[in-house]
């Protein structure tokens, strides 16, 4: 097949090299791990294959993720900011709507996109992906610290260690699908000329190992097929049954003995399904679907500390003037950090964000920047499902953020455990403030201080 062209789309300083193949009816973003745009059309394996058939029914738009193949090479990159590439190779492509495809940790991605931006997503097929690769009390399917370990040095070993150790990390990998040994060398000499660089790629590791997307799977409201093989080791197929589980309607597909990427005829099979499942939801009108009723979204709020004893030595008129100054800083950070202000009552701000990391950092901007005023304020955030009324956020998202506000010391910003799953690989650095029980909210909630 001949390699399409390849153009690059902006978001924000960083270049993103994408491609549209195919005519089909209706558009489809292959959203990938590792990933090189030109290089996988001469590939004989997933890599080539998976592009080729999406391309044969729909309308593809395929890109190397930021710092992977021809874009370009920047580190730091968090769910949110790689949501943000989506919507700007969308934007490019002159794509409103599309069923997202994602593979491994770009299908925990897909499914985030799906909750945040509903009226750009039709549906989301994910191939082996989960919640979170990590062990928690509460999630006994991931891996326990030492097999993180493990697991990062098999993959940079696969990766950048010598020929031998990444052909048997390539056989292991492929086990119980029978690729030849050609097709294992070809495999690898394609990964490492897509690949980043070690530094980038161990980066990308750490933060893939972090991500925790559990409290994100309830507010999915596309139409969803999750792929998953039941022999693979490191991703288990109790995870995927758990996501299936708690995300409303999904399906799944067990491929049966199958490893982690599957090859031959697993992986036909799981592009019949992947195909007849997409044409499906085009029949059913899911590119047309109303505008979303609810939504993935970051609270914040903010209230100025002592601010009726400061008003009082102040005096109304004073008090009058700091106080608009105060809300001139506050509506130029949400500006800054693409926020919007959702009410505003006496001293206190309530704003939407649809990036948890973008929200931390606004709400530190405004902490700081208040000092100037000769102010104090506290900050509280929560990411949850929101109803929209009237184009507003609403619902018990909304309270919970209010009360973890609540809860907030002066000069502090505070957030639940469900913002700080979200911004693996940000580089914030929180505290951990133990459980709470917020008033009017079920249950007890774990908050984590953001240190500065």
């Amino acid at each position: 097949m001949e390699i399409p062209e390849t153009h690059y789309a902006r978001s924000g300083d960083v270049s993103i090299a994408y491609q549209v193949v195919g005519d089909g009816p209706f558009d489809v973003v292959l959203v990938p791990s590792v990933s090189h745009v030109e290089l996988a059309w001469t590939m004989a394996n997933h890599q080539g294959e998976i592009p080729r058939r999406l391309a044969s029914f729909a309308r593809l738009i395929v890109f190397d993720r930021r710092g992977m193949g021809m874009s370009d090479r920047a580190a730091g990159e968090t769910l949110e900011i790689r949501m943000d590439d989506v919507r700007a190779v969308m934007d490019a492509a002159g794509s409103t709507r599309a069923a997202l495809f994602g593979i491994l940790d770009g299908g925990m991605m897909s499914l985030l996109f799906a909750a945040t931006y509903p009226e750009r997503v039709s549906a989301v097929a994910a191939l082996c992906s989960v919640p979170r690769v990590g062990w928690a009390p509460d999630y006994p399917w991931g891996l326990t610290p030492e097999q993180l370990r493990a697991a990062k040095e098999g993959f940079m070993g696969f990766f950048f260690g010598s020929r031998e150790v990444a052909a048997s990390t390539a056989r292991s990998v492929a086990r119980g699908s029978e690729p030849t040994d050609e097709d294992v060398l070809v495999d690898i000499d394609y990964l490492r000329r897509a690949c980043a660089t070690p530094r980038t790629f161990e980066a990308y590791i750490d933060a893939f190992f972090e991500i925790d997307i559990r409290h994100v799977l309830s507010g999915i409201q596309v139409p969803t097929l999750l792929i998953h093989g039941t022999a693979t080791s490191l991703y288990s197929i109790e995870a995927a049954r758990y996501m299936a589980e708690r995300i409303p309607g999904a399906r799944l597909l067990e491929l049966e003995g199958a490893e982690m990427i599957p090859w031959g005829a697993d992986l036909r099979r799981a592009l019949d399904e992947s195909e007849a499942f997409l044409k499906e939801a085009w029949g059913s009108g899911a590119w047309e679907e109303p505008e979303p009723e609810r939504v993935l979204s970051t609270i914040l709020f903010t209230d100025i500390v002592g601010s009726t004893e400061r008003a009082a030595v102040l005096g109304d008129r004073a008090w009058h003037e700091l106080l608009e100054r105060h809300h001139e800083l506050v509506r130029r950070q949400l500006g800054r950090f693409r926020g919007k202000e959702v009410n505003t009552a006496g001293d206190g701000f309530f704003a939407s964000f649809d990036g948890p990391a973008r929200a931390i950092r606004c709400a530190e901007a405004i902490v700081d920047g208040v000092h100037a005023l000769g102010l104090e304020v506290r900050a509280g955030l929560h990411t949850g499902e929101c109803e929209l009324l009237d184009g507003k956020v609403a619902g018990i998202a909304v309270h919970t953020g209010a009360r973890v506000a609540a809860e907030a010391q002066p000069g502090e910003v505070l957030v639940s455990s469900t913002v700080k799953d979200l911004v693996a690989g940000s580089g914030l650095a929180f505290q951990d403030r133990g459980t709470h029980e917020l008033k009017g909210v079920p249950g007890e909630w774990h908050l984590y201080a953001v240190q500065t």
